[in-house]
């Protein structure tokens, strides 16, 4: 493993290099096999709650509602995440594999950075869907319309291709001046960037992306909440309080899954703390491997009507099996 370090740093020059090496789990690499098993696991158990969540609102028609088309994004995006940070994780845990191609670890990261902000604007939007209904009960039915809520999908889709599908090309005719050694087990574009010489554009570009995207989003889905607190305040009972804010426990619940490791993770690398490789590794995997396992499971428990239509559709299924 040392050696492969030597090499990619000894090979580092001003074009892109034809390979950059992967950091994995610390204390791994001598059993890369032991962990195979948990990830494979991990992988499937989210494969198989967003698919439950998005075939149960595919197939009723009652759920074909906003809150529940925004959560089908959501699914979407949990799935494309996870099957996109696999290809090197699995390399890693099956066969030690830690040099990547640019090519491929540019490709990886295009679909990471893209379902990455797909989730992120989908929560926004989920936020911003509460605080309507919420703040505007009245109004929300006439605002949120089929045609509206198109129009947003299609918003999403062309924030996330157009924010991104520059990078790669970018990237890739970027000079690079340090070892291409990168600090994850995938491939993401603040540490391809981090490698460039100074002066290049790419890497400007890319904290244009980081702080558009992943900066301004957890911002403005926490000041829907200030206003959707400021709402409940003002509300006659504790009755009626506790089911309004009922309705947004399972969203609250995923935007700090998602949002809370990727900011201590910020913080860690902009104020240089000093925590040990291992629990910075173990952060980054909680940070995009958590949500897709969690967020099935938490919409299930919190959110009445899918875990109706789910037990409904499974007794439908037994009965007929019988």
């Amino acid at each position: 493993m040392s050696a492969l370090f030597t090499q990619t740093a000894s090979n580092s020059s001003t074009s892109m290099a034809p390979t950059f090496l992967l950091v994995g789990m610390p204390g791994l690499s001598a059993v890369p096999s032991w962990w195979t098993i948990p990830l494979i696991t991990l992988y499937l158990l989210s494969a198989l709650g967003n698919g439950t969540i998005l075939w149960i609102i595919a197939m009723e028609p009652t759920l074909h509602r906003p809150m529940y088309f925004f959560l089908f994004m959501l699914s979407v995006s949990d799935v494309g995440l996870a099957t996109a940070l696999m290809p090197t994780l699995l390399g890693l845990a099956l066969a030690d594999a830690h040099v990547v191609s640019a090519s491929a670890c540019l490709f990886q990261m295009f679909f990471v950075h893209v379902f990455s902000v797909m989730e992120s604007s989908v929560l926004l939007t989920m936020a911003l869907d509460r605080a309507l209904a919420i703040c505007r009960p009245l109004h929300y039915p006439a605002l949120l319309t089929n045609g509206f809520i198109s129009k947003i999908g299609l918003a999403i889709a062309f924030r996330c291709l157009g924010l991104h599908l520059p990078l790669p090309f970018l990237l890739a005719h970027m000079p690079y001046c340090h070892p291409q050694v990168l600090t994850h087990s995938y491939c993401l574009h603040p540490d391809m960037t981090r490698l460039a010489c100074p002066g290049a554009w790419g890497a400007v570009y890319s904290l244009f992306v980081v702080l558009s995207a992943m900066g301004l989003d957890p911002v403005l889905i926490f000041f829907s909440y200030g206003i959707i607190g400021k709402v409940l305040q003002g509300l006659g009972s504790n009755e009626e309080r506790w089911k309004a804010g009922q309705t947004c426990a399972a969203h609250l619940s995923a935007v700090l899954l998602f949002y809370v490791p990727m900011i201590l993770l910020a913080l860690i690398d902009r104020l240089r703390l000093p925590i040990p490789q291992p629990a910075h590794t173990l952060l980054s995997y909680v940070h995009f491997l958590l949500p897709p396992l969690l967020n099935p499971i938490v919409y299930s428990v919190k959110m009445k009507e899918i875990r109706e239509r789910i037990v409904k559709r499974l007794q439908h299924m037994k009965v007929g099996c019988a």
